[in-house]
């Protein structure tokens, strides 16, 4: 199948395709004439990629796992787990980052309100 097909059957842009190509995610065979020719397996392969960056994941982080998975069952491939803590952890961090900025942020509302308040009671 060709590039637009591809991408009409996976909702995924042509531009996307050819980006996981130079990533190594997608491997089309080359015709004579130049064009990409995919197999019917791009199709899942490309559903694949699209789960684990919706996770997070990079493209780098897919590149180290993904032949695994797509022969394999998720669990039966170790470097999955490892990634998937990995991310986790990150996450938690930036939760925690947030909520303190969270927490900032509505202490400088409080603030500012209450001066405003003490601002008016002054002029009455």
């Amino acid at each position: 199948m060709k590039i637009g097909e591809l991408a009409e059957r996976t909702g995924v842009s042509v531009r996307s395709l050819r980006y996981y190509e130079r990533q190594g995610l997608l491997a089309p065979l080359r015709q004579d004439n130049g064009y990409r020719e995919y197999s019917v397996l791009a199709e899942e392969q490309v559903r694949t990629i699209r789960f684990y960056l919706d996770l997070g994941l990079s493209t780098e982080q897919i590149a180290g796992f993904l032949q695994c998975v797509l022969r394999n069952k998720e669990s039966f491939c170790e470097e999955v787990l490892p990634i998937y803590q990995h991310k986790l952890k990150e996450i938690d961090g930036q939760i925690r980052l947030l909520n303190q900025i969270r927490v900032n942020l509505r202490d400088r509302i409080s603030s500012i309100l209450q001066e405003r308040n003490q601002g008016q009671e002054e002029i009455i």
